[in-house]
C-alpha cells in the first residue's frame, strides 16, 4: 500500500470513477490508474468497487469505508507536510481560500492587500464558488478557509468564525418612485418588479423570509449570482434591486441611489471556517486576524483542535 494508491481512490471518487479523469488528474496513464486500484484491491483481498465490464461504476461496501479512511490518512498527510513548512519556510507557502464573488469582491479586498504586504511570499489562491462547493472544498482540504454567508455554519466538520455583519439593500434608478419615498416599506418595494440574488447566494434565504413574514410574494423577476449584475439591470430599469449593502458604491455606481433597509431586513453574518483538525499555517491565522482582530490565534487554534 502507497500514498499514490491512496490518491488514486480519492479521486476515481471525485471524478465518479471516470479513470481517464483521474489519470489526467493525478498525471498518469489510465493503464496505470487501473493497475494501483487492481494492486490494492489484490493486497487488501476485496473489492473497492463496483465493476461492469472495464468500468466502475461504484463503490463497494468495503470501498465506502475505505474511502472515508483514505481521506482522513490523506489529510493528515499533508497537515504533516504543513507542519514541516511551517518551521523550514514559516513565511513562505500556499493560503487558499475559498469565498463567493460579494465576498472576494468587496469585503477582502483591502484584507489581502495587508496580508501581501505582509506575507509577500506567500502564493494566495482565491476560489469562487457557491457556499455548498466552498464547503465541499473545505472538507476536501482543497482549501484552508472558507468564506461565505450560508451553508458553513451548519456543517459538523466546520469550525465557523464572525467576520462580520451585513445588511441588504434596494438600489433604484434617481427617478424611480421608491427614490423619493420617506419611509421605505416592505410593502412599497413589493409593488415593483426585484432583481436580486439566486437561492443560496448572499442572504438570499433571508430575503425570502423577511417578505414571508410580511405576508407579502414579491415578484421577483430576475436572479444573479452576484451585486454587479443586479446592480446592471436595476439602472436600466428593470426593476428594484436588492443587494449586500457594501456591494454599492457612491461613485461608481452614480446611476443609482441606495435606499438604506437596515430597518426591513435582518442582519446578515458572514463567517469564517476552517475544518475541524486542519493544520493552519501561522500566517493563515495572520489573515484570519486582519479579517476579524478579535479572532488571534490562540482563539482559533484551539477552536479547531479542541483536544490539543
Amino acid at each position: 500500500m502507497n500514498f499514490q494508491q491512496l490518491r488514486i481512490i480519492r479521486e476515481t471518487v471525485r471524478c465518479q470513477f471516470n479513470l481517464t479523469e483521474v489519470g489526467n488528474a493525478l498525471f498518469t496513464s489510465q493503464s496505470g490508474v487501473s493497475k494501483h486500484i487492481k494492486d490494492l484491491e489484490d493486497e487488501l483481498g476485496v473489492e473497492l468497487f463496483v465493476r461492469k465490464g472495464k468500468r466502475l461504476l461504484g463503490l463497494t461496501p468495503p470501498g465506502k469505508e475505505l474511502v472515508v479512511i483514505v481521506e482522513r490518512m490523506l489529510i493528515d498527510a499533508q497537515n504533516i507536510k504543513n507542519l514541516a513548512d511551517q518551521y523550514t519556510s514559516r513565511d513562505e507557502g500556499e493560503l487558499t481560500v475559498a469565498t463567493t464573488h460579494t465576498q472576494s469582491r468587496y469585503a477582502l479586498p483591502s484584507v489581502v492587500k495587508a496580508f501581501k504586504e505582509n506575507f509577500p511570499k506567500v502564493h494566495l489562491r482565491l476560489h469562487q464558488g457557491s457556499p455548498e462547493e466552498i464547503a465541499t472544498m473545505l472538507l476536501n482540504g482543497r482549501a484552508d478557509l472558507g468564506i461565505a454567508t450560508e451553508a458553513l455554519p451548519n456543517i459538523p466538520d466546520l469550525v465557523s468564525f464572525p467576520y462580520y455583519t451585513w445588511y441588504h439593500a434596494a438600489v433604484v434608478t434617481p427617478d424611480h418612485p421608491l427614490a423619493q419615498q420617506a419611509n421605505l416599506t416592505l410593502e412599497a418595494i413589493s409593488q415593483y418588479p426585484i432583481i436580486t440574488y439566486h437561492d443560496g447566494y448572499t442572504g438570499r434565504p433571508s430575503i425570502d423570509k423577511t417578505f414571508a413574514q410580511a405576508g407579502l410574494k414579491p415578484d421577483i423577476i430576475m436572479s444573479a449570482m452576484d451585486s454587479d449584475v443586479i446592480k446592471t439591470y436595476a439602472e436600466i430599469g428593470l426593476g428594484v434591486g436588492i443587494i449586500a449593502s457594501m456591494g454599492f458604491h457612491p461613485t461608481k455606481d452614480s446611476g443609482l441611489q441606495l435606499l438604506h433597509s437596515e430597518h426591513l431586513f435582518e442582519p446578515n453574518t458572514t463567517v469564517i471556517a476552517v475544518r475541524q483538525g486542519h493544520f493552519l499555517r501561522g500566517f493563515a491565522y495572520r489573515f484570519i486576524e486582519l479579517c476579524n482582530p478579535h479572532l488571534d490565534e490562540i482563539t482559533v487554534r484551539e477552536a479547531i483542535n479542541p483536544t490539543r
